[in-house]
């Protein structure tokens, strides 16, 4: 992490993916905060008036159906968030819609589960779906389907959607507007603690001075946010962690002042790797390597792929075209790759030398490379 590093050039920036969370959508009774809503809306007609292509992923549904619905009824807690969200989307969409239309903007709405990322096929027409959204000058507004997604369906938060929505749509960065100044070196509430301007690496130590716990009315925490950001630089999408309480501050942002927290973009990488890079939860089968094939992974001079001779334990029924995760023997993620063929005939080429590699390095995404 570095504080003399170079800000990044946000004046270049053309598609942004904008990501508003739930303490930034609610007040201190967790009740939508129409007010703040708005000023997100009027920030973000500035910035089309700049002809910038806007993606917004917004939280609130749950918020704007407590809103509604009585609170008498105590049903099981997964019920109820279902509840809430179902009845509260449609007030989310329709204030979102009316202050657009303010600003002489159109909106769109998609709902969307981790479903459906699942499918390359499927993940092809939502970005088909998008990008006709935004060569028609419509605003593209998205959310998860809470009505819908419970456990193993659910995104770790609307955090990770921005990210798998910035990587589809070959975005130059994403803005997460939070409740906080951008990422602190201690507590924000600690005023000997002092902002982190530009983060090019994450120490060791990462876990140390950032905060694991989730917001107060949202999914996600800055441990993730941090993670989540650090990947995405890794895949030439710049991230900013910004202040959204804050008047003014995405023009601010997009007029080349350092607010928050920046991630730079370090280097590119094709459209289908982002898709890989997302596509942990979707595993259907594990690759345990050796010292020697992870050394030839991640050696940069080279475009390694995953050889059979350097695997020496294989997991799960996957066939030809399944994510499987690659794993040193230790257990942890060194990458994600798509099978060039089955379990079957993979363990039967295990650790044999000059065969056809399982992983081909246009189809792997290694999770700690440079």
């Amino acid at each position: 992490m570095s504080r003399t590093a170079a800000y990044p050039s946000t004046a270049s920036y053309r598609r942004l993916v904008l990501k508003v969370g739930s303490n930034v959508l609610t007040n201190e009774q967790g009740l939508p905060d129409e007010a703040r809503i708005a000023h997100v809306c009027s920030q973000l007609a500035e910035l089309r008036g700049r002809q910038k292509e806007i993606l917004l992923i917004t939280s609130g549904a749950v918020a704007s159906g407590r809103s509604l619905v009585p609170s008498t009824a105590r049903p099981d807690p997964v019920i109820l968030r279902q509840v809430l969200a179902a009845v509260g989307q449609v007030r989310l969409m329709k204030f979102y819609s009316e202050q657009l239309a303010q600003n002489g903007l159109l909106c769109a709405q998609i709902l969307v589960t981790k479903e459906d990322f699942r499918s390359r096929r499927h993940y092809l027409n939502m970005r088909n779906c998008f990008r006709a959204l935004l060569e028609q000058g419509i605003v593209p507004i998205a959310n998860e389907n809470d009505a819908i997604s419970v456990t193993e369906l659910m995104f770790t938060d609307n955090d990770e959607l921005a990210a798998l929505i910035a990587s589809m749509m070959d975005a130059d960065a994403v803005v997460l507007m939070t409740n906080v100044d951008g990422i602190f070196d201690g507590p924000p509430s600690d005023p000997r603690s002092q902002r982190i301007p530009v983060v090019h690496h994450a120490p060791a130590h990462l876990e140390s001075f950032l905060q694991p716990e989730t917001s107060r009315f949202g999914r996600g925490g800055m441990l993730t946010k941090c993670r989540m950001a650090l990947r995405l630089a890794r895949m030439g999408i710049a991230v900013h962690i910004v202040n959204g309480k804050r008047d003014g501050i995405l023009t601010r942002l997009l007029s080349g002042s350092p607010e928050g927290t920046a991630f730079p973009p370090r280097r590119d990488a094709s459209p289908l790797k982002r898709w890989i890079a997302h596509s942990e939860g979707f595993s259907k089968g594990t690759a345990t390597i050796n010292a020697g094939a992870e050394q030839a992974l991640a050696t940069p001079e080279r475009a390694a792929s995953l050889l059979p001779v350097g695997i020496t334990r294989l997991e799960g029924d996957f066939q030809k075209g399944d994510i499987i995760r690659i794993c040193r023997e230790d257990g942890r993620l060194v990458g994600l790759g798509v099978a060039q063929y089955n379990f079957t005939k993979a363990h039967s080429l295990l650790g044999r030398k000059n065969q056809k590699p399982l992983v081909h390095y246009d189809y792997l995404f290694l999770s700690e490379a440079g």
